[in-house]
């Protein structure tokens, strides 16, 4: 109780108070810009703690880590570009509802399922750190190539009605993923001679490319055909909304603390299998998927939220990082003169609660700031294109180049921008393509450990794991799952 007490008096100090403000609001910018993210903010933001007590650092970063989250879902639905990797989903119901008139409805959805998506990672984080930990233990290299090739088998869901388009740009998408060293043989592959390609396309810099640089080339092109934009509409959720995407926000939550707890699967996965679900358990949506759906954005919001709580349980609980943003709060820590993992509970238990408790209010003060700020940000969306454009486009240039600091990466963003473009006019989905290129590097590293694991077993090692055959039972089941069900819609039109 004592500790609890001290807890309570580090987070709602002057000093705690306006620690949780400041990195929140700093964490929405970050999370907004694209090509910053999480990551990187919280990297930026150390060097300014270290005249704080470790127990005030730790809360800061962590406020801005949330928050970083949650800011990517707001350039998704008002640009069509995600700030973070974790709100590429977002972008497939977010920006059509945006586009309808509804940019308010789309944002309030996206906080709302980020705050109750936040509470229940923490709650988790809380209560289960011991259990959830332990399962994630015992993700190897074989359950890891698994849990990949599971995630793959979302794509015949995520292609709607356009199956072999889907597939192709799955393809595509892997294809993509070989540029670079082998991770095996150590052999350049697919570069070209070009050094700047030898530790593969930049992830963030083919997002930025798909989604804003496309958007920029639509956005011409709109203005050039004389298209007018629908009239924008002030609505926020009604009750009855919110009762609709509440289940949306539980199944979102449950699956982005798991999730996060899996060392190196992360919020850009759990979004996808959150919004995969989605479409699996919504019979009656309000609108269809991919065309403004609040499901659809309430699902994959409330997951890479929730992976916060569930990204921070290995991180306390086994000194292991659960995503790339906590792989850079263990350094602060270290620098902090304290060690992660199950000593820091004994040793520093006051910090640990002050976690708690800093998180608890740092999820409130971000609903706040949201609703405070929804107005400003709404009214990007009254810009005109022929402004709005050359705004993105200028951004999305800082963008790519602040990830890396090579001029390269500009034109590479620009050459996906055109490669979005074409296959957006040609109406390929690029949800497949862009879960391909998440999960590609994951599958094959895994799949190449697994080997070198299994020496003379060869393949069969895949099969002496029990979790492992379970996650490759339910990949046969996510594929032909989706084909089985259109099959059956279209025997009962005829």
């Amino acid at each position: 109780m004592d500790t609890l007490l001290i807890a309570f008096q580090n987070v709602f100090s002057p000093i705690g108070l306006l620690s949780i403000v400041f990195g929140t609001a700093l964490g929405i910018f970050v999370g907004a810009m694209p090509g910053l993210g999480p990551s990187m903010g919280v990297a930026l933001l150390i060097p300014l703690t270290f005249t704080l007590p470790p127990s005030i650092s730790l809360v800061l970063l962590i406020s801005l880590y949330l928050a970083a989250e949650y800011g990517g879902s707001i350039s998704a639905v008002l640009i069509g570009t995600p700030g973070t990797a974790a709100a590429t989903a977002t972008v497939v119901d977010g920006y059509p509802l945006n586009l309808l008139g509804y940019p308010g409805k789309a944002l309030m959805t996206s906080l709302t399922a980020s705050s109750i998506g936040g509470v229940i990672g923490g709650v988790a984080l809380m209560l289960a750190s011991s259990p959830i930990a332990d399962f994630a233990l015992r993700f190897g290299p074989v359950e890891y190539c698994s849990l990949g090739i599971m995630g793959l088998t979302i794509i015949a869901s995520l292609s709607g009605d356009a199956l072999v388009k889907g597939l192709g740009a799955a393809a595509l998408g892997l294809c993509l993923t070989l540029v670079g060293v082998d991770p095996v043989s150590g052999m350049a592959r697919f570069t070209f001679g070009m050094y700047e390609l030898y530790e593969g396309i930049p992830f963030l810099t083919a997002l930025i490319g798909l989604f804003a640089m496309a958007e920029v080339f639509i956005m011409v092109e709109r203005s050039l055909g004389g298209a007018k934009k629908p009239a924008i509409s002030g609505e926020s959720l009604t009750g009855k909304e919110m009762k609709h995407i509440l289940p949306a926000c539980l199944r979102g939550s449950i699956i982005g603390t798991v999730v996060g707890a899996i060392p190196g699967a992360g919020a850009s996965i759990a979004c996808w299998i959150a919004y995969d679900q989605e479409k699996r358990f919504t019979k009656h949506p309000d609108r269809p998927f991919g065309e403004g759906a609040l499901r659809g954005i309430a699902g994959p919001e409330s997951a890479n939220s929730a992976t916060v709580g569930g990204a921070l349980i290995p991180l306390l609980t086994l000194g292991m990082p659960g995503s790339p943003t906590t792989a850079v709060l263990i350094g602060a820590l270290i620098i902090h003169g304290l060690q992660p993992g199950p000593k820091l509970f004994v040793d520093h238990v006051d910090i640990v609660y002050t976690l708690f408790v800093g998180l608890s209010v740092s999820y409130v003060v971000l609903y706040l700031l949201g609703r405070l700020g929804m107005r400003l940000w709404v009214k990007i969306v009254s810009i005109p294109q022929t402004v709005l454009a050359p705004i993105i486009f200028g951004l999305s240039a800082v963008g790519a180049y602040s990830i890396r600091s090579l001029t390269f990466d500009i034109w590479l963003a620009l050459g996906f921008g055109l490669l979005g473009y074409i296959l957006k006019k040609a109406r390929f989905p690029l949800a497949p393509l862009i879960l391909a290129m998440i999960l590609g590097p994951m599958v094959e590293s895994n799949y190449n450990r697994a080997l070198l694991l299994a020496q003379n077993d060869g393949h069969l090692i895949f099969l002496q794991s029990p979790l492992s055959v379970a996650l490759l039972l339910l990949s046969v089941v996510a594929f032909f799952y989706p084909i089985i069900r259109a099959h059956r819609e279209k025997k009962k039109a005829l």
